[in-house]
């Protein structure tokens, strides 16, 4: 069962906008004309997943709260790369090629988007800070057609090691896997080490984009004796979390992640933003849209809130021993 304290629900702020701005009035569909608007949902990882089919509801949620509901006045393209990440190119095109009036993008497909149109509005879910990666202008006045949610789970890279410190500060090497191919490479690494600097401890640096990778990460984590690991945030680690959860387990890796997905997967901790919520967010931004509103004038949301969550199962079979003040700070405790 989850333990979980009041207050857990994640929210989302509007940068230089009233609260009030963000709402959209569930009775508004009643003024929508009998078209049937068309939106396009671009999706990096797997259709199977189950996590993704509970961000995919929530989408449906949002889009509910601002009048349109699938199958009566609004259709949805569903596109998934199945976590091949050189498919997203062709199927953004395909999306602009069937004329939707919105793109909704996951997390790592947002620039395939950007590339395949600069005139139908994208919405997009990302991890990284779309400031940083050159994807909108500001937060504020993001410009051109994309405005969306930035979930900033890769800027918390350092808070995860620091986590992990308090937890295992026996640990004078700890491991950090990446992403090879992520465009955020360069910024993790230096946020790491600074983390690591801090505490005074050494990090090991390994890097996978293949399942064998992940496997020989591992393995040379383990030959090196590493005593805890950092996940760096990834669509492509996540849609394989399952794997890499036995993997640390296996091997008696202590490990933190972005998620609480990977904590429920029987991963030791994780700390980042929720998802469900925004994705309810991306729905009631597309919803927005087709009402008359344009990307540009709609800031990107961040979070004010991220989620701990500890596994006390794992924290057993790995013996260990959560110091209280840890779990007091913890927002959920699946035990």
């Amino acid at each position: 069962m989850t333990r979980a304290p009041m207050h857990r629900r994640s929210f989302f702020t509007l940068l230089g906008a009233s609260a009030a701005a963000s709402a959209w009035p569930q009775a508004a569909g009643a003024q929508q004309d009998a078209r049937v608007r068309r939106v396009g949902v671009l999706i990096a990882t797997a259709e199977a997943d189950p996590a993704m089919q509970a961000r995919i509801q929530a989408f449906r949620q949002g889009l509910r709260e601002s009048g349109f509901v699938e199958g009566q006045n609004v259709a949805i393209e569903y596109r998934f790369a199945e976590t091949r990440f050189e498919r997203l190119p062709a199927l953004a095109a395909d999306l602009v090629q069937r004329r939707v009036e919105v793109i909704v993008t996951t997390p790592r497909a947002q620039d395939a988007a950007k590339a395949a149109t600069a005139t139908i509005p994208i919405v997009f879910v990302m991890g990284a800070d779309p400031v940083r990666t050159g994807l909108v202008a500001s937060l504020n006045r993001p410009g051109g057609n994309l405005t969306g949610i930035a979930l900033l789970n890769v800027d918390m890279v350092a808070k995860r090691f620091g986590l992990l410190h308090e937890v295992i500060p026996q640990a004078d090497v700890v491991g950090v896997l990446l992403y090879s191919d992520s465009p955020e490479r360069s910024f993790e690494l230096q946020e790491v080490q600074t983390a690591a600097n801090s505490v005074g401890r050494t990090i090991r640096i390994v890097s996978a984009s293949s399942e064998s990778e992940i496997d020989a990460a591992f393995a040379t984590l383990a030959r090196e004796r590493v005593g805890a690991l950092t996940i760096a945030a990834s669509s492509f680690f996540f849609n394989l979390r399952a794997h890499i959860v036995e993997l640390a387990a296996r091997h008696r890796i202590p490990a933190i992640y972005e998620l609480r997905e990977w904590a429920e997967a029987g991963g030791l901790m994780s700390y980042g933003s929720t998802t469900v919520d925004a994705y309810r967010q991306v729905g009631v931004y597309a919803g927005r849209i087709l009402k008359g509103e344009k990307p540009a004038d709609l800031p990107v949301m961040l979070p004010t809130k991220f989620e701990f969550v500890i596994n006390l199962k794992t924290v057993k079979a790995l013996g260990l021993t959560v110091p209280p003040g840890i779990l007091a700070i913890a927002d959920a405790v699946i035990e």
